[in-house]
């Protein structure tokens, strides 16, 4: 009798302190976070999100998406994330304080979604398959048009696309926003994402000297399908995944699609689909809402906003050469 008094002193202090350690101390640490703000107030992130991109995280998680994917980008020291160009930072607490909950994930069947919609086509407009403008794509370096001839010039890179490096990476899709593919076989089909400079990206891309990256996870524009990661091209890859990587394993999410006949005219966001995918005569595909919200969460998942207490990959770049010692007078390093 006398030995149960510190058997049970023991027991409740381990699972005190371990309730400490996992919970109230993080809690404290970073459990009351404010978005960040410029000294005018105007440059606030993160921004509260509608109610239509809350729906979708919902949609989201309700079809398992979180299961294969993840929405967060390591740093350097713990994984290659950074150099798969899954994001210019690592991803920090204060990203996720207005998620509830937070799909962070554990598996990467499917390449890191944290910032697909950093990938979103930029405001340049560009002709569309049905005639419309729609904007051209910022994921890739080189633009529909731009793929399309330099297919017509390398016959090897019709057959090639860009596979990511791991998980949201090197396997196949498995949930939406993702794409695996092959490795390209042309430097035209190399994606930069990120790109500050469309017109340096297309130039660098087409360069001769230019190698393909099999670790850029971002595939080649495929002909007749709207520009990459735009809303248009979400929504085909969610109807039908194969019909952009063959490869893929991710399933079509075709109940979130209804058919409908066309009466006084196609729709505006009816599904641009070909081949064996593409409705009868008369007939077309079109979103459903609980569709459209999950492209708009897709969307809106964007990481790329600089945040004070994280060190991006570009501003790191940038310092290295003030750190190295300036030169001399007399050719010599400084002292």
């Amino acid at each position: 009798m006398k030995g149960l008094a510190p058997l049970f002193l023991g027991i409740f202090g381990t699972f005190a302190f371990s309730w400490v350690a996992l919970t109230v101390i993080p809690n404290w640490q970073i459990g009351h976070l404010n978005p960040q703000s410029d000294e005018e107030g105007t440059d606030i992130y993160p921004m509260p999100q509608s109610g239509m991109v809350t729906r979708g995280a919902r949609v989201y998680a309700a079809n398992g998406c979180n299961y294969c994917h993840s929405q967060q980008v390591r740093a350097e020291y713990a994984g290659a994330d950074i150099e798969r160009k899954w994001g210019d930072r690592r991803s920090a607490p204060r990203d996720y304080i207005f998620e509830r909950p937070a799909l962070l994930g554990k598996m990467r069947m499917g390449q890191d979604l944290a910032n697909i919609g950093a990938r979103a086509p930029k405001e340049e407009e560009s002709p569309s398959p049905t005639g419309s403008a729609s904007p051209a794509p910022q994921g890739a370096a080189v633009s529909s048009g731009t793929v399309a001839s330099a297919k017509a010039a390398s016959p090897a890179s019709s057959a090639a696309s860009s596979s990511p490096a791991s998980s949201p990476a090197t396997a196949q899709t498995a949930s939406p926003g993702a794409v695996a593919s092959k490795p390209p076989t042309s430097p035209a089909a190399v994606a930069q994402p990120f790109s500050k400079s469309p017109a340096t990206a297309v130039a660098g891309a087409a360069s001769p000297a230019a190698s393909p990256s099999p670790a850029a996870p971002w595939p080649e524009q495929t002909s007749g399908l709207p520009p990459m990661y735009s809303a248009a091209w979400h929504h085909v890859h969610l109807y039908s995944p194969r019909s952009i990587n063959v490869d893929s394993n991710m399933p079509s999410y075709r109940f979130l699609y209804r058919a409908r006949r066309i009466s006084a005219g196609r729709s505006s966001d009816a599904l641009q689909l070909t081949g064996s995918d593409a409705p009868p005569e008369g007939w077309e595909i079109v979103p459903t809402f609980d569709a459209r919200c999950l492209v708009g969460y897709l969307m809106a998942l964007n990481q790329s906003h600089p945040l004070k207490d994280v060190r991006s990959a570009g501003a790191a770049a940038v310092a290295s050469p003030a750190a190295s010692p300036s030169p001399a007078p007399g050719g010599q390093p400084a002292k």
